[in-house]
């Protein structure tokens, strides 16, 4: 295949089903109605990817704070078996890097990994992200059943850390 033109698109109430269809191929999981609602609530950080106007891929994140850490999470990356090694996930990865770095208030940005997903882990490395942890049996109904937690973190400035204890 050819190098093609590769844009994200806004994930709306018209197009979620799309998104539901794209992530049955894509993923080996289902995903709930909750997760779908969700989506459409979290703006730039659930995107469509298309190539040459054709829906292939998408991303999409939620923000996860804890008591200590505000986290980005990406629920699901992915995109379709023919169009993988084009660029679109590094566009969407970079779209989703792009969003922390502009806010800057990020300690990290992580995500789970099938244990045996040889490619999706080299992938998201080539970016910086580290195992830092295996999560036994953390999906159901599929094997393998273990989870790599893929993070890749960000070092504030001792500025940033002090702005941010004074907000809290």
């Amino acid at each position: 295949m050819t190098r093609g033109r590769i844009e994200l698109g806004d994930i709306t109430a018209h197009n979620i089903k799309q998104l539901k269809r794209l992530n049955q191929y894509v993923f080996p999981v289902t995903y709930n109605d909750k997760f779908y609602k969700d989506v459409l609530e979290v703006g730039e950080l659930a995107k469509l990817a298309y190539f040459n106007d054709i829906v292939v891929g998408a991303v999409c994140c939620r923000v996860d704070n804890s008591a200590t850490q505000r986290r980005l999470y990406i629920m699901t990356l992915g995109c379709l078996f023919p169009y993988r090694r084009l660029g679109i996930g590094t566009v969407m990865l970079n779209h989703v890097l792009k969003i922390c770095e502009e806010d800057g208030n990020f300690d990290n940005v992580f995500l789970h990994v099938q244990v045996n997903n040889v490619g999706a882990i080299k992938f998201y490395e080539k970016f910086g992200f580290e195992i830092v942890e295996e999560k036994k049996n953390y999906y159901k109904r599929i094997e393998p059943a273990d989870a790599y937690v893929l993070q890749k973190t960000f070092t504030k400035t001792k500025q940033q850390q002090a702005l941010r204890r004074i907000e809290k």
